[in-house]
């Protein structure tokens, strides 16, 4: 071969942006879905609550999923730990809003955060599917070859 390159055969690192661009269209999908639903079935009232909680739940799990991706691409042995901050900061984030949104009058009816509490559980749920169901369909190589074991260009028969 006239070129080579320091990972001869390998494809380049996959940096996991597609799950979280996939996990993001279907959780967005399903919120639009709950708010129309929502729109019909109750109001403007629960669509606007739907609508509140769909968002609030993809945007903690938007910005959660890119601090672990950053960090993973750049910090491979702190991903982990960065993971399961990240989820219990997760947690407490949402545990935060609803308790904040909880004395709102946009939820003073029953209806409305009934209608809060769905479309994020279901956002929630649509993006855990679509991040799996991505994640798992990626060629990601289990480890790298070191530089200096990759083989050379040839016929097999120099020596």
């Amino acid at each position: 071969m006239t070129t080579t390159t320091s990972k001869q055969g390998q494809s380049p690192r996959v940096t996991g942006m597609r799950p979280l661009l996939g996990a993001s269209v279907a959780a967005l999908s399903v919120g639009g879905a709950v708010v129309g639903v929502a729109a019909l079935s109750s109001g403007s009232d629960a669509a606007v609550a739907a609508l509140l909680g769909g968002l609030i739940a993809a945007g903690v799990l938007v910005l959660g999923s890119v601090v672990v991706n950053v960090v993973a691409s750049l910090l491979p042995a702190a991903s982990l730990m960065v993971a399961l901050l990240t989820y219990l900061l997760q947690v407490v984030v949402m545990a935060l809003v609803f308790v904040a949104l909880s004395g709102s009058a946009l939820l003073a009816t029953s209806t409305a955060r009934t209608w809060l509490s769905a479309a994020a559980i279901t956002v929630t749920v649509a993006w855990l599917v679509g991040q799996i169901w991505l994640a798992t369909r990626m060629r990601i190589p289990a480890y790298d070859l070191p530089a200096e074991a990759t083989p050379q260009g040839g016929t097999g028969g120099e020596r």
